[in-house]
């Protein structure tokens, strides 16, 4: 940005001395210009004399961003928009929908105005075409109308849809479009309190010294005025472009089309970001809508050859391979690049705002390389794994699990030593709580696992349903894996090596999101689940995502991930819900779970199982968040010990309406009978009845786990019959809702859902089913009135298939 100083010769000298402390500061400067013209010492000196003193706070060449998370500190960003964003599918006129949404963007050029120095958050400059299309449309309109009545009057209505147009020199419509087009671009952006101004350039703009030094203060000037330059090539004086000029180094680039322009642009005015807008969403490795066209979300240097490019863009003179080159040559002078696609965004409907806040969006270019797969690469390699996985006989299915449950004992103290690094980073005693392993918690692992083996040997393949449709045609309910699994946990390591054992028992493939606290745990446990997978030559079946994905991009992966399972705080759960649309989800949103003392409680059971609901561990989604007590036991022994024990575990009580109403002094009143505290706090809160209670649950609950305690049992069996969570207990405390507790081995999570899996979620809630018919060349004929074959839909025995010899396995 340049800085304009207006002073009088009587600040002068002290100008000079606050413009070299400005321009030492900044490292770089340019003395520009003083007005008026004249440069004599005695022109300063004369008396009120008024100038402007403007200096050049050149930025620093900075290399571009090697992540999209990183586009979020783009502060100046060129977007060009393509003549197919702009361009009415007709080639003759302006979208105008797609203009507009475009110019949305400009909400987010905030500008702090509190310091002269304090840059703008957003400076945005616009690259655009249109000036031909929109000419076009002018000059035909002007055509038909010169034409005489008699002649409109003597043609027929075909006649005059048919009417032969002359075909339009390209300058000429530039010249009539030219000021159309910018007249709706300002009453656009007027819309949204941002000026605009419109600059035309030419070749000579960027190669003659003193032309460039004039284009480059000029946008300077505009957006240090918050003023968006709106930038095209001027066509109505252009040559045609020249058949091979294109793209030939840092120092050299043509503007024949307009992103070699925006290329150039970008890199002249030191933009952070580069958004080219097409009809496309990005760049594809073949032609897009060819089969196996594949969206390439990262393109790196050098990757030229694995691409087949497809024909040029409807309009305009560029095309797909102009923009590569073009990109990369602005991703050489430090610019980043993004191409996406602006005519029906993805995303929230505002695709430039998607791209600056990192969303996967369109194909991002980087110049520096990761050194392992892609999240894509990865699904693709867990998936085809995953399918040979799934066709393993059950009996080496266990075996690879039995081997990583000895593995984790075995490897214990590798395992710790990772562990401890993770602990030593973390800041707070919920999260050590949550990290921390221990030699007596990898033994529980390891007893959990052998359980999943041991369950695993009659879960895929397993037949539910026969039946004999016809005479030879017999049809059998088979249970299948569900495909590929995302499971995204926070800070719990030992998450990874009991989701991984249920996904092999289930042969699904599994692509896991820990979370970056439990980064060197999470890494030699998976380290170990593969090297116990490669016993059977799967080792690819299970990943750890490790990148920089943001959790929205990879619920978007809607064509490689078949099932999404959160496994972390109500936040995260709600969060993935959120962000999955084309994927389903299995999970809790909330754990909103209740103890209900009914008036024929007894004490001791009664204070025991509150006490582990609400102390045995807080933070999980299965402790007490809410007590309800029946009336009758207020007052009483029961209710004073259950109070004194909360007191004494330290438990913070919060006082619902109507306990509040009971009490002359009594605890804050909870501000919504809806909350899930997490930590050593409840909501006490007083019913009349059983049903009562019911009703309660059912009105505030979140439909996960609670408890009745009572001694009589037609109360008891009433509860349990009514409620409509996905786990009901009877003197049994909530932290019961587990799949370890269940016997299940483990669980990938807990789901409130009413539709697939229910509760604690173990090996049958990762199983769907798939129909196998075996015929004897039946067609859907022989059954018609004319044919010679009856349905007889007869339920057979259901027999398991026995199982098939293992063949002996050798190395390769």
């Amino acid at each position: 940005m340049y800085c304009c100083v207006l002073v009088r010769h009587s600040v002068y000298e002290h100008c000079l001395k606050l413009t070299w402390c400005v321009c030492t500061a900044q490292s770089q400067y340019r003395f520009l210009s003083i007005s008026p013209g004249s440069t004599s010492d005695s022109h300063y000196k004369a008396p009120n004399c008024v100038f402007f003193l403007t200096v050049g706070l050149a930025r620093a060449k900075s290399n571009s961003f090697t992540h999209r998370g990183e586009l979020r500190k783009a502060k100046r960003i060129v977007v060009k928009l393509g003549s197919a964003v702009v361009t009415r599918g007709d080639e003759c006129g302006l979208a105008l929908g797609r203009c507009l949404e475009a110019c949305v963007f400009n909400n987010c050029l905030l500008i702090v105005v509190d310091s002269l120095l304090q840059e703008y958050l957003k400076e945005m400059m616009i690259v655009t075409s249109g000036a031909v299309a929109f000419g076009k449309q002018r000059l035909r309109h002007e055509i038909l109308l010169s034409q005489s009545v008699r002649q409109a009057l003597h043609s027929g209505q075909n006649q005059i849809k048919d009417m032969s147009v002359p075909v339009f020199e390209a300058r000429a419509c530039a010249a009539a479009g030219q000021s159309g087009l910018m007249a709706l671009y300002e009453a656009m952006f007027t819309q949204y309190s941002t000026c605009t101004a419109q600059v035309l350039v030419t070749n000579l703009d960027f190669h003659d010294d003193q032309k460039r030094w004039n284009l480059n203060s000029t946008l300077q000037e505009l957006l240090r005025m918050n003023i968006v330059p709106i930038i095209n090539t001027n066509d109505a004086v252009v040559p045609p472009p020249e058949p091979n000029s294109d793209l030939q180094g840092v120092n050299v680039i043509s503007i024949k089309d307009n992103d070699s322009l925006a290329a150039r642009l970008a890199v002249e005015m030191k933009a952070d970001l580069l958004i080219a807008l097409s009809d496309v969403e990005g760049l594809y490795d073949s032609p897009p809508g060819t089969d196996d066209a594949k969206l390439i979300d990262i393109f790196y240097p050098g990757d030229q050859l694995s691409i087949t490019y497809g024909t040029k863009s409807r309009v305009g003179i560029g095309g797909m391979e102009a923009k590569v080159k073009a990109a990369l040559w602005a991703l050489q002078g430090g610019t980043s690049v993004v191409i996406a696609n602006g005519t029906h965004p993805k995303v929230t409907g505002h695709v430039i705002t998607d791209i600056v806040e990192g969303k996967k969006v369109g194909t991002f270019f980087s110049e520096v390389k990761p050194a392992g797969p892609t999240v894509e690469q990865q699904t693709e390699m867990a998936r085809n794994s995953g399918r040979t996985l799934a066709a393993l006989h059950p009996e080496q299915r266990g075996e690879i699990i039995r081997h990583l449950a000895n593995l984790l004992v075995e490897k214990k103290e590798e395992i710790l030593a990772a562990n401890k690094m993770d602990m030593d980073i973390a800041v707070n005693a919920a999260l050590l709580n949550r990290l921390s392993l221990s030699p007596a918690k990898l033994n529980s692992l390891a007893i959990g696992l052998r359980q999943i083996a041991l369950a695993s040997r009659d879960s895929v393949g397993r037949v539910l349903r026969r039946t004999r449709v016809a005479h030879n045609l017999e049809l059998e309910q088979i249970t299948v894996p569900i495909g590929v699994l995302l499971v995204i946990f926070e800070a719990r390591p030992d998450c990874l090596p009991q989701v991984s054992a249920l996904a092999i028992a289930s042969g699904n493939a599994l692509l896991a999101k820990g979370g970056k606290e439990a980064a060197n745990t999470n890494r030699i446990l998976l380290e170990l689940t593969q090297e116990a997978l490669d016993i059977h030559w799967v080792k690819e079946a299970v990943q750890l995502v490790s990148t920089r994905e943001e959790v929205e991009d990879l619920c978007r992966l809607d064509e490689m991930i078949d099932l999404i399972i959160p496994r972390g705080s109500s936040q995260l759960v709600k969060n993935i819900q959120s962000a999955a649309k084309g994927i389903p989800v299995l999970g809790h949103s909330e754990g909103i779970c209740h103890v209900y003392i009914d008036s024929e409680a007894a004490i001791d059971k009664a204070i025991k199982i509150v006490r582990d609901s609400k102390c045995d561990y807080p933070a999980a989604c299965n402790a007490m968040e809410t007590l309800l007590v029946h009336r009758d036991i207020l007052r009483t022994p029961l209710f004073d010990q259950i109070i004194d024990m909360l007191r004494t575990e330290q438990v913070k009580i919060h006082a619902g309406p109507r306990f509040a109403s009971n009490l002359t002094f009594s605890p804050s009143e909870v501000k919504s009978l809806r909350t899930e505290y997490g930590d050593l706090e409840c909501c006490i809160e007083v019913v009349d009845s059983m049903q009562e209670a019911i009703d309660h649950i059912h009105r505030y609950g979140s439909s996960h786990t609670d408890v009745i305690v009572t001694e009589n049992e037609d109360t008891a069996e009433r509860f349990l019959q009514q409620l409509d969570s996905a786990c009901v207990f009877w003197n049994v405390s909530s932290r019961f809702a587990d799949g370890y507790r269940f016997g299940l081995g483990a669980e990938v999570g807990i789901s409130t859902a009413r539709i697939h899996a229910r509760g604690p979620v173990g090996l049958e809630g990762l199983l769907t089913t798939k129909w196998v018919l075996r015929g004897d060349g039946h067609t859907a004929a022989d059954f018609s009135e004319q044919g010679t074959m009856e349905y007889l839909h007869e339920n057979l025995p259901v027999t398991q298939p026995q199982p098939r010899q293992i063949a002996a396995q050798s190395e390769e």
